[in-house]
């Protein structure tokens, strides 16, 4: 027999009500059987309350028994899911910081490594040997120090050339919208 079922006696014991009570309980619907003309523990827990005397009952111990054990299983086994869950999502978290911190040393040494390129030219910049100025050339500027052709580059002009300017310039009109073509007056 289940334990989670009870015949009429055994739940007008259990639930310390009259037989009587109980069938007029099934009678009017306020109790259902099963198939099998037992009542399950859940019909008397809903009508009735929880049981009187369950002490006394060995078959409603064994139902608490039974439902705590399996609602135990249930929670056990929904908490060891989560757990799994959690190291997948904390296994996933790691390898992305592991990453990124990889990607951040990667671009901290292109940094150091592209300062390192451009000291060598602000050196060379700094211990220029400045030739020592003339006096002449101070005077006038025009004169240029002996300069060897070596016929690698190209000799500089000596005219100034300039691009003429317009001397007024009229201001571009405002762009317009498609929709302020029709809408707004032009001007």
């Amino acid at each position: 027999m289940n334990t989670t079922k009870f015949s009429v006696m055994d739940a007008s014991k259990a639930f310390k009500k009259s037989r009587t009570t109980i069938y007029e309980a099934i009678k009017n619907g306020e109790l259902s059987r099963d198939h099998d003309g037992l009542i399950d523990l859940s019909e008397l827990i809903r009508v009735y309350g929880n049981p009187s005397g369950v002490q006394s009952s060995t078959r409603t111990e064994h139902v608490q028994k039974d439902v705590h054990v399996h609602v135990q299983s249930e929670v056990e086994t929904v908490l060891k899911d989560q757990i799994s869950l959690l190291k997948n999502q904390l296994d996933l978290a790691n390898h992305r910081e592991k990453a990124l911190m990889q990607h951040i040393e990667d671009l901290t040494h292109r940094i150091e490594f592209k300062g390192q390129l451009e000291q060598p030219k602000t050196g060379v910049e700094e211990h220029k040997v400045v030739p020592p100025v003339d006096s002449e050339m101070i005077e006038n500027p025009k004169l240029e120090p002996d300069q060897k052709d070596d016929g690698l580059t190209t000799p500089e002009q000596k005219e100034n050339k300039r691009i003429p300017v317009p001397e007024h310039i009229e201001p571009e009109p405002e762009k317009r919208g498609f929709w302020s073509r029709f809408f707004k007056p032009y001007g």
